[in-house]
């Protein structure tokens, strides 16, 4: 396999923040404010702390605004969902992201029902939910958004295609199901019970896997000419000699890109998107809560 088959997703979300930078000074003109993303993170998670600066950097660099609340661990959750209320109001706030896992005395759907659907930039409230499964205008997670990016980017019209999307949660598969349903995929959504995985998904002409099991695919899964978006990334034991194991996807990337057409890498592939496709929604829910016309591109 040559690496013009190799989805660049890195190369891909640079361009779209680079789109949406070029786009933010024309918001500022006209509404007189920058986009403003806020982001609340809860407790000290490690891998938490990372996304919530990067996202940070993201929102800075893009030209927005970015509001940031760091909260202690035993914080109580009505003091959470008051401050969710308090940026709801905030005239300056166009985005809000909670940034999950939250502490496990934390209920996190009562937390997500109590953001403003029109600023829920990760498409997680029920309403944008149901938006998206009757194919109305909504706020898609920024992961299989960016999954539908790459493949259309690809392959241009999806229509017709068969895809699978292994994986049902309500973060990747349920909204990547409905998306490639938009496109006019014939869509399996395959799972931990579904019988016979492998054949199931060797009929599939786009395949995406999302299930947090490393190298689960395996090469002989997939056939000839398919397209192959890996959502998964998840990190391997230490070799001898290494200090911390390589990571890789849900797929095993050497033996399904002898078969693919084309495939993202782990890292490299979906990962950089989801940030480009945060930045993405609080740019449209800035022009929405303006009642500004879209950009074109968005």
């Amino acid at each position: 396999m040559s690496t013009d088959n190799i989805i660049d997703g890195k190369a891909f979300a640079a361009d779209l923040r680079g789109r949406i930078a070029v786009s933010v000074p024309d918001f500022v003109a006209h509404s007189g404010r920058k986009p403003g993303l806020a982001v609340v993170l809860v407790g000290d998670d490690p891998a938490s702390q990372v996304y919530v600066g990067s996202k940070k950097k993201a929102t800075i660099e893009a030209g927005m605004a970015s509001f940031e609340y760091r909260l202690p661990e035993d914080t109580a959750q009505a003091d959470l969902i008051a401050l969710v209320e308090r940026l709801n109001a905030d005239e300056q706030v166009d985005g809000i992201l909670v940034q999950l896992p939250l502490p496990s005395h934390m209920d996190d759907k009562a937390v997500i029902a109590a953001l403003d659907p029109a600023k829920d930039v990760d498409g997680f409230h029920v309403v944008n939910a149901g938006r998206l499964a009757v194919g109305e205008d909504a706020f898609v997670p920024c992961t299989p958004l960016g999954c539908l990016m790459l493949l259309k980017d690809r392959l241009g019209d999806l229509s017709g295609k068969n895809a699978v999307v292994i994986g049902r949660s309500n973060i990747v598969g349920k909204p990547m199901a409905q998306l490639l349903l938009a496109e006019n995929c014939t869509v399996t959504i395959a799972h931990s019970r579904t019988q016979d995985l492998a054949d199931v998904v060797r009929r599939a002409d786009i395949i995406v896997a999302a299930v947090g099991r490393a190298e689960m695919v395996k090469g002989d899964w997939i056939k000839d000419g398919a397209v192959v978006i890996d959502v998964g990334i998840n990190r391997l034991a230490p070799a001898e000699g290494e200090t911390k194991g390589r990571l890789v996807g849900d797929v095993a990337f050497a033996e399904a890109a002898v078969h693919s057409a084309a495939i993202t890498p782990v890292p490299g592939g979906v990962g950089p998107m989801t940030i480009a496709c945060l930045l993405r929604n609080t740019l449209v829910a800035a022009y929405r809560r303006a009642d500004l016309p879209q950009p074109k591109g968005f």
